[in-house]
């Protein structure tokens, strides 16, 4: 079996030694590098590719989610903390899995065997194309075209996106951040954390929750109502 090389970023030394030790007793896994400096971990992510990262998030300098945001191409990213309050902020960027210290082996080996299915399958979930006006969505084992002016809204279900559109949706492995990339168009805005809905699909406001065209009520995030708003033309 062809091993997945790692790094551990901890400035923590004792932390840093538990997730060596936990790295050493799974055969797939190779750590090619161990830091307790977040800065120095940046530097060799930006020179190096890696299949995994095991970071904490509460660092000095720079923590756990500013680097994994300054990554252009981040590896699988598993964090491993004694925080709990980034969970949702680490999920909604597409970590792979939030380990609470002190974690057992079988957690752990159960967040490494999610990141390893994930690089299995990684040739891109979702490819959009030149044209930028359709997408193509692997869903159960087929490519989907997908018109993007046919896309009512998106939503974040864990580990997975459901696009869904009117004659049905469609489950793919993204996080909810790559998709608000593929959808950068001005009928497109993301309307609180765990959605992106066509402004096209709009039929009425009530409060705080946008209706759709198929009946779908989504909540708007109360700092999202005014842009939401304006990009809808309502004064």
């Amino acid at each position: 079996m062809e091993k997945l090389s790692c790094i551990i970023i901890d400035d923590e030394p004792l932390g840093k030694e538990v997730v060596e030790s936990l790295v050493k007793d799974i055969p797939f896994l190779n750590l090619s590098a161990s830091f307790n400096d977040p800065v120095h971990a940046l530097t060799y992510l930006q020179e190096n590719t890696v299949d995994i990262l095991f970071s904490d998030i509460q660092m000095p300098k720079i923590n756990g989610m500013e680097l994994l945001n300054s990554l252009v191409n981040p590896p699988m990213v598993i964090f491993i903390t004694a925080h709990r309050d980034f969970a949702l902020d680490g999920f909604d960027a597409g970590v792979v899995d939030y380990l609470i210290k002190p974690v057992r082996f079988d957690r752990f080996l159960k967040a490494v065997n999610r990141a390893k299915e994930r690089i299995s399958m990684n040739t891109s979930p979702v490819i959009p194309q030149s044209n930028t006006d359709k997408i193509f969505v692997k869903s159960e084992g087929k490519l989907i075209k997908i018109l993007l002016s046919e896309i009512l809204y998106v939503e974040a279900q864990g580990d997975y996106l459901k696009i869904v559109i009117p004659s049905g949706d469609y489950s793919t492995q993204l996080t909810l951040k790559s998709m608000d990339e593929i959808l950068s168009q001005p009928n497109f805005f993301r309307v609180q954390r765990s959605f992106i809905l066509n402004l096209e699909a709009v039929r009425s406001i009530n409060g705080n929750t946008v209706e759709l065209t198929n009946g779908k009520s989504i909540s708007i995030a109360l700092n999202k109502k005014d842009e939401l708003f304006a990009l809808l033309g309502i004064k």
